[in-house]
């Protein structure tokens, strides 16, 4: 690997954290992006403590000109660029009648346009080595969850986009994956980005739904399913590494459960009477 380069969204914490770590560990030449590099100290650490070097630069997915800079730049420092994991992205929790059509468009903008923009900029580069794409989504890409109207419709955009792109792709040579974590020990809260209890106070008619969703949630993201962010990062290093890695990818058993009910569920009703007990 050591004459490889891979290019990684969204590092500062989290899965995409813990992929640099293992891809520098696998002897991959990894870029790690941020969007704002004075929150990259627990990167820096991380990195410090596994004895690893990482390139760790800014770039922000929303930003088109920050998206091209960096690639650029990786390619002019580097020579090449042989894979992308697009990781970068941001939680929400709301319904629609309690927020904006705004709200929606920024939730589509980090976890959707951000992923394409990187991708498009990408492209050309890993078409020249031969390269992999390999996309963080969610079980939320497969499953709709409540509260998650935004957030999923995103990452199911997401996996539209690169199950179309797959085999265009594949067609000059680069190898396209998604992976789909489930729930990620401590990300819940983190990724929500306010407080829980603001939530269920801002809800109205929602409120206790709201609460019982929650509730729910936060039990499962500390629970035994969960696994951390170590763990969840070992199937995108596999996706970067194997030989013949799958198009689709789960990072645990209860994913790959989870999932399957839907991808089982003609008419719907499978996933609805699994999601709707969550919020009573």
């Amino acid at each position: 690997m050591s004459s490889k380069v891979v290019l990684i969204t969204g590092t500062s914490s989290g899965i995409g954290l813990a992929t640099a770590v293992a891809a520098a560990r696998a002897g991959f030449r990894t870029v790690a992006t941020v969007r704002a590099p004075e929150r990259a100290d627990a990167l820096r650490k991380a990195a410090a403590e596994a004895g690893v070097e990482l390139d760790i630069r800014r770039l922000d997915v929303t930003e088109p000109d920050s998206v091209t800079a960096c690639v650029d730049g990786v390619v002019a420092d580097h020579g090449r660029l042989d894979a992308v994991v697009n990781n970068a992205g941001a939680g929400h929790v709301g319904t629609i009648e309690n927020e904006s059509v705004e709200d929606v468009r920024r939730v589509m903008e980090v976890n959707f346009f951000g992923v394409v923009q990187v991708t498009k900029a990408a492209m050309p580069h890993l078409r020249a080595s031969g390269g992999r794409l390999v996309t963080v989504s969610s079980v939320g890409g497969v499953v709709g969850q409540p509260f998650n109207e935004a957030y999923c419709a995103a990452k199911f955009a997401v996996e539209g986009f690169m199950e179309s792109l797959a085999p265009v792709a594949a067609a000059v040579g680069v190898r396209v994956s998604v992976v789909e974590p489930g729930a990620v020990t401590s990300e819940f809260v983190s990724n929500l980005g306010v407080d829980p209890q603001q939530v269920v106070e801002s809800a109205g008619p929602y409120a206790s739904a709201v609460r019982a969703y929650i509730t729910r949630t936060l039990e499962q993201f500390s629970g035994d399913d969960a696994q951390t962010s170590a763990q969840a990062a070992q199937p995108v290093l596999s996706a970067l590494t194997d030989p013949e890695p799958a198009f689709r990818i789960q990072t645990s058993q209860w994913a790959r459960e989870f999932s399957s009910t839907k991808l089982s569920d003609l008419d719907g009703s499978a996933v609805q009477a699994l999601t709707g007990p969550w919020v009573v």
